[in-house]
């Protein structure tokens, strides 16, 4: 495997990706089926101010970003933030990081595999295909990352055509002036709420950093694919804002489950959004598992999760078993769970993840940072006041989630697991 500065110490993942194939995995993982749905909740929470909750949400993805990149130029390996954490912080805050990211994604992978499902067959076919989602993604992923940048290429490309499509359509409609929805103006509170939802909604960039160890001339490339990917789904994301605020006005937003829908009203192009949203769902579901399963891996080689999984496959240059596992693990949840409680701290796991990343990047001495030191503190910030805007549930959830999780690595110190060193 390679050591957090980048040196071969054995056995590891091969550097098989470029700048533009970093990019696509990024972009797959943020332009995800968020973009079809966010809009309605965070227009319920912010009214007229959505806008500025869009940007407020971009400012934080902005400084969580900068403070990704940062970390990965200086510890190109896999894992994102666990790895981080664990150099910088220590082993607990990295621990913190990698629980939170692979318990909370795998509840956001079976949603996803869900979602695609939801919107391309009937109800009573829609677990049955989602497990199937799953199966082929697991495979796609399995068979080396060169196969899973190719497929989030075709995807991401597919998505943005029809998204333009819609979005011209959209426009060059003719379309009778939004109505005024009583309540549209909101609270600082509702600003902040709706920045949450959509900051979760386009977060997806942390997957190029999980794969650190697989991009060729990681401390240039990763930084800039963070950065260009960043870039094109804030801008994708305003466009969409603008054009929904012109044609349904915030409270029509608010009172559609599927804007982009009734925005078409009976146009010929309502079929494209379903496909669109299908696809989108599969890039999210495709780099989620990727991402998991080399957090997981990471883990897994200093014993914080079970030895095995740190397994790499000779011939594909993946973590199998690491990915493997995760494919079980979100089949279960499809399968046998009530996802709803389970997104909820998905959603602090998300936020506590990226907190410790700015702190890590805030602590780096002055010669390893690309950005100012008050940059990782306003992001730690911004994590910190999303948080408290949670749902109650959601924070019960997560809170819950971190003590199972702390206390499982407490037994194992304890008890000296799999060799598991003890001064940890």
């Amino acid at each position: 495997m390679r050591s957090l500065s980048g040196e071969e110490v054995g056995p590891g993942l091969k550097r098989q990706l470029g700048t533009q194939a970093a990019v696509m995995i990024g972009l797959g993982a943020m332009i995800g089926a968020g973009i079809f749905s966010a809009f309605t909740p965070a227009a319920s929470a912010a009214g007229s101010a959505l806008l500025v909750s869009l940007f407020l949400a971009a400012a934080l993805a902005y400084a969580n970003a900068r403070s990704s990149a940062q970390l990965a130029a200086r510890y190109p390996t896999s894992g994102g933030t666990y790895a981080y954490g664990r150099e910088v912080l220590g082993p607990w805050p990295g621990f913190i990081a990698g629980w939170g990211f692979v318990v909370g994604k795998t509840a956001s992978a079976a949603a996803m595999a869900l979602t695609f499902a939801t919107y391309t067959v009937p109800e009573a076919w829609v677990k049955p295909v989602a497990v199937l989602a799953v199966a082929l993604l697991v495979g796609v992923n399995y068979l080396g990352v060169t196969r899973t940048a190719a497929a989030a290429r075709i995807i991401v490309i597919a998505v943005l055509a029809l998204l333009a499509v819609v979005l011209v359509v959209i426009l060059t409609g003719t379309h009778a002036p939004p109505a005024h929805a009583a309540g549209e103006n909101a609270s600082a509170l509702g600003i902040l709420q709706g920045a949450g939802l959509l900051f979760f909604a386009f977060a997806g960039y942390a997957r190029i950093a999980t794969l650190g160890e697989e991009v060729r001339n990681p401390t240039k490339s990763i930084p800039r694919a963070i950065g260009i990917g960043l870039g094109i789904v804030v801008v994708l994301y305003a466009v969409v804002a603008v054009v929904l605020l012109n044609v349904l006005g915030a409270g029509g937003i608010a009172q559609s489950a599927k804007p982009l829908v009734t925005a078409l009203g009976d146009s010929w192009a309502l079929p494209l959004v379903q496909i669109a949203a299908a696809l989108a769902s599969l890039g999210a579901l495709l780099a989620l598992i990727a991402g998991i399963g080399r957090t997981a891996m990471a883990m897994a080689r200093e014993r914080d999760l079970p030895h095995p999984l740190a397994a790499i496959h000779p011939r594909f240059s993946t973590p199998h078993r690491a990915e493997l596992t995760v494919g079980v693990a979100v089949v279960l949840l499809i399968m046998f769970f009530d996802l709803r409680t389970a997104i909820g701290f998905s959603s602090f796991g998300v936020l506590v993840y990226y907190l410790i990343a700015n702190i890590a990047a805030f602590k780096q001495p002055r010669d390893e940072r690309l950005s100012p030191a008050w940059l990782g503190v306003a992001g730690a910030i911004g994590c910190a006041v999303f948080v408290a805007t949670l749902p109650p549930s959601a924070v019960v959830g997560g809170l819950a989630m971190f003590a199972v999780g702390l206390g499982y690595r407490a037994i194992r110190l304890r008890f000296g697991a799999d060799g598991y060193n003890v001064d940890h």
